[in-house]
C-alpha cells in the first residue's frame, strides 16, 4: 500500500521552466558586470589615455612607487630622473600616474 502512495504524483505538477532557472544565473551576470567589469573598463581606459598623454618633464610616480621626471619616451621604455643624473627605464605601462600636487618646499633649519 505505501508503495502505491510513493507512486502517485499530484496531477499537473512539474519543476521550474528552464527559462525560470536560468534567470538568478543571468541576475547574477548583470550585477559582476556593473560592479566588477565595467568599472574595471573604465580604469583600463584612463591608464591607456595617460600612457598616451605622457610626455617629457612630466612627474611621475611608477607602480612601484618611484617618483621620478620623464627625461625620454619611446613607444615601450619610459626613462625617468630620480635624481641628478641618476636615471631608470622602466616599462610605460608600470607608470602609475602624473604627479599633480604642487613641490613641498624643503624644511628650514
Amino acid at each position: 500500500m505505501w508503495d502505491l502512495a510513493y507512486a502517485q504524483t499530484a496531477p499537473g505538477a512539474s519543476g521550474p521552466s528552464t527559462l525560470v532557472s536560468f534567470v538568478p544565473l543571468v541576475l547574477v551576470f548583470v550585477i559582476f558586470y556593473f560592479l566588477l567589469i565595467r568599472p574595471q573598463q573604465r580604469k583600463a581606459r584612463a591608464h591607456r589615455e595617460l600612457l598616451a598623454k605622457l610626455k617629457k618633464n612630466d612627474e611621475v610616480v611608477t607602480s612601484g612607487g618611484i617618483y621620478g621626471k620623464v627625461v625620454a619616451l619611446t613607444d615601450t621604455v619610459a626613462t625617468l630622473e630620480v635624481a641628478p643624473n641618476v636615471r631608470l627605464r622602466v616599462q610605460r605601462p608600470q607608470i602609475a600616474g602624473i604627479v599633480t600636487g604642487e613641490k613641498t618646499p624643503a624644511k628650514e633649519q
